[in-house]
């Protein structure tokens, strides 16, 4: 769930009394003057001596609520690109923090009893006490007035230029101003308590707890040669079934000592008003406000498990001094440091994100094979991926490989996969793509080609566009259908050049029906924009329309039901006629079956409408009536989206009941989509973003998925199948821009064999054409002085 405002302060750093009167408009100069600095902690303090550095007459105080010595948590993180900022920027602190490092490269994972180890990471980490303590010292230096144990005055942003709002995730500031900011707070299912302990861990250390109570989890890094930070985290209700809700914070402390006893050493673990709490992610649809701009985790949070929000703070410091120089108007600064900032933190939260519910989900993974949930674990965030873990240790991730079962220089994704009587020879599949190309719902030689050619473009699996079992069931007039003999033929006539031309290469079909979403415009005339004229009526489960200017569908009555389900049966058994080696059925993006599985969508009040199992009825009807006919040995998958990405939608949790639901029926694989059900939706695009949903059905029920959406390199492919999180890849745009996307990601991979298989007439052209040099000629010659 999500607040639109924020939580109320529990006493963490920079928490102070925000200005409540209205801020002043920005200065037509950018160079403020008068500098306030509202919460003391490093973004803050960072920022303050970086403006001070840059113009020695500016006036710039530091607000901070607690004493000098006040911190909480123990060890910082951060990164070399970070470092690399700050030596550019002010290399006094640079070298001040480079005498304090802790430096190491190991990853390890205990899971179980055994301890798995990554090397060549890289991590440097310092106490945060430390950390403060170099950062007054250089305010002090540079004549920055900092004043602690005192609350920010209310009228800060009418007597100084610019106030920073750095006052942490419980911001008051932020809060103060929520109307402007529009604060979108949500807390997760985890609670997590920051120790530490009096020795140094060697690595960064994941160690797994599996207790009669749930699965507990440790993360450790050293920040100090004789200390380390110990971070205890487990699922809420996990929390509660150990007792931790009612015991007292030496309690907790000593308890969580015990569980992870081993990798403590035996030694006890160290508080400073620790205190169990649940990581919340903070978004704000502006961080600025006339001249009251947000920094740190008042703008934006990311969670502890991929770094550090120190990191970012200090990476907000060095944004807005630079923009602040390099801008005209402090308008015009704080626009461009909100343009700079705003996708590498929209980055990071993604990637935050999916590593968050990776350990929220972690019970799920507790069984795959050692080395496996070692690279899973690794990989989690998307930002590790399995080429950038062979260049870092090509040992460990060789070992994963062998365990996997690739064959010696196989990369994963050229490894089989079967699907019941189907052997796909890579784990590659075109997606189905609507090419509203067809005339009269015929295939012609834009499909023989567009198919044909990413047939031969290596993939193991090429889907056909959504293929329509009606007229009535056209998106638009130029979809393709399977409702007449002709059709079918056509379709027979492509099938059998991909079985001719591209041997090894399957070739699937896509099933469906439009519901409330058909009688549209073609795509690039207006997509789901209703004809001007020639519009045929529409049926849906309930008598809901699309869009406010859509067509409105008629409820489909039992006849019609009946009606529907025998199209679906009578086009499966012509797609098996034409040739086809497999039958996906359409129950994704908001398409007739779709309908009938959300609740926002399905209204109904008979047998087809109501919970879930009422909602799957008609869906498994008709699939029940499409594998009845369905050749035997020939697989059949169901594309299912996953979440409506709306309120009152269809939920993860929905998406592995419907896998199950299907899978019971005899379905082979499902293909896990999301959305477009709705057209009020709110997706939270990014890269590779609903593979999670793929992962968490394929490991909460064992049945074989195929991944899609914004997977676009091989590497993520690779990185997906050898995680476990999917067994196929299907990707789409990419094989728009290349139809040979698949033997191209041999050819770069420098891979060859049966998983990449080049048509003999493209033989000659199965290795990367020569390019001029780039690399310049290296000394031959090094002379002492």
């Amino acid at each position: 769930m999500e607040r639109t405002v924020s939580e109320s302060p529990s006493g963490a750093r920079g928490t102070a009394r925000p200005a409540t009167t209205h801020p002043q408009p920005p200065d037509d100069t950018s160079h403020p003057l008068r500098v306030a600095i509202i919460g003391g902690g490093p973004g803050g303090l960072y920022a303050a001596a970086l403006l001070k550095r840059l113009d020695p007459t500016r006036d710039i105080t530091v607000w901070e609520r607690n004493t000098p010595d006040d911190t909480f948590g123990f060890g910082v993180v951060l990164s070399d690109e970070t470092l690399g900022g700050i030596e550019h920027a002010d290399p006094h602190v640079h070298e001040a923090l480079q005498r304090h490092f802790v430096r190491w490269d190991d990853i390890d994972i205990v899971h179980r009893g055994v301890r798995h180890t990554s090397g060549g990471h890289g991590f440097a980490a310092l106490g945060r006490k430390r950390l403060l303590e170099i950062l007054h010292t250089r305010c002090r230096e540079l004549g920055v007035d900092l004043r602690f144990h005192t609350e920010a005055p209310k009228e800060l942003p009418q007597t100084h230029d610019l106030v920073i709002a750095a006052d942490g995730i419980h911001s008051t500031t932020r809060e103060a101003y929520a109307d402007v900011f529009h604060p979108r707070i949500t807390p997760h299912h985890c609670r997590y308590i920051w120790l530490a302990a009096d020795f140094s861990f060697d690595s960064f250390r994941f160690e797994i707890a599996e207790t009669e109570h749930g699965v507990m989890q440790l993360h450790g890094y050293p920040y100090a040669p004789d200390a380390s930070t110990v971070i205890i985290e487990m699922r809420e209700e996990v929390w509660h079934a150990a007792g931790f809700d009612e015991l007292g914070e030496a309690e907790s402390i000593e308890r969580c000592a015990k569980i992870f006893a081993e990798a403590l050493r035996g030694r006890p673990l160290k508080s400073n008003n620790s205190t169990w709490t649940t990581f919340r992610t903070v978004v704000n649809d502006r961080w600025s406000h006339g001249n009251v701009v947000l920094l740190g985790d008042a703008a934006h949070t990311a969670h502890f498990s991929i770094g550090s929000g120190t990191k970012l703070a200090v990476e907000d410091a060095l944004a807005l001094a630079a923009c602040l120089e390099e801008q005209d108007t402090l308008d015009e600064a704080l626009t461009a440091y909100e343009a700079e900032r705003r996708p590498v933190v929209a980055s990071t939260q993604r990637a935050a994100r999916a590593s968050l519910e990776w350990f929220e989900n972690l019970a799920l993974y507790l069984d795959q094979p050692p080395r496996q949930f070692a690279f899973n674990l690794l990989t989690r965030s998307r930002r590790v991926t399995h080429d950038n873990l062979r260049l870092r240790d090509r040992r460990f991730t060789e070992a994963v490989e062998r365990e996997f079962g690739c064959p010696p220089g196989t990369p994963p994704m050229f490894t089989p996969f079967r699907l019941r009587g189907l052997s796909l020879r890579n784990r590659v599949v075109v997606s189905p793509m609507d090419m509203y190309s067809a005339a009269d719902g015929v295939p012609g030689d834009f499909h023989l080609v567009h198919l044909g050619a990413r047939a031969m473009g290596g993939a193991g699996l090429v889907m056909t566009e959504m293929v329509c079992v009606s007229e009535e069931g056209r998106i638009t007039p130029g979809c393709a259908g399977l409702y007449t003999g002709r059709q079918a033929e056509a379709w027979k006539r492509i099938t059998n050049f991909v079985h001719d031309r591209a041997p090894g290469t399957a070739i699937g079909v896509q099933l469906g029906h439009s519901g409330r979403k058909g009688s549209t415009k073609l795509m690039w005339e207006g997509m789901d924009e209703p004809l001007e004229e020639g519009n045929w009526p529409l049926v849906a489960a309930s008598a809901l329309p699309y869009k406010r200017f859509s067509q409105l569908p008629r409820e489909l009555s039992r006849a019609q039901l009946t009606d529907v389900r025998e199209q679906f049966a009578a086009a499966a058994c012509r797609a098996a006629r034409a040739g086809f080696d497999l039958l996906e059925l359409h129950c994704a993006h908001g398409y007739l079956l779709s309908g009938f599985l959300s609740p926002l969508t399905n209204r109904r009040t008979d047998a087809y409408g109501g919970s879930l199992d009422k909602r799957l009825r008609f869906p498994l009807e008709v699939f029940d009536a499409v594998r009845n006919v369905w050749p035997g040995e020939r697989p059949m998958t169901v594309r299912i989206s996953a979440t409506d990405w709306a309120d009152g939608g269809t939920t993860a949790e929905d998406a592995v009941e419907i896998a199950r639901a299907f899978a019971a029926h005899g379905a082979d694989a499902i293909d896990v989509s999301t959305g477009q059900v709705v057209a009020d939706e709110r997706p939270e695009f990014g890269r590779s973003y609903q593979t999670p949903f793929a992962d968490r059905v394929r490991n909460a029920t064992g049945i074989p998925v195929i991944a899609v959406g914004a997977i676009s390199s091989w590497d993520d492919v690779n990185s997906l199948i050898l995680a476990g999180r999917t067994d196929l890849c299907a990707l789409a745009r990419p094989h728009l821009y290349d139809p040979h996307w698949t033997l191209h990601a041999a050819a770069e991979q420098g891979y060859t064999g049966p998983g990449a298989v080049w048509p003999a007439p493209y033989r000659a052209g199965s290795r990367r054409p020569q390019t001029g040099r780039t690399d310049a000629p290296k000394p031959r010659l090094t002379l002492g002085s």
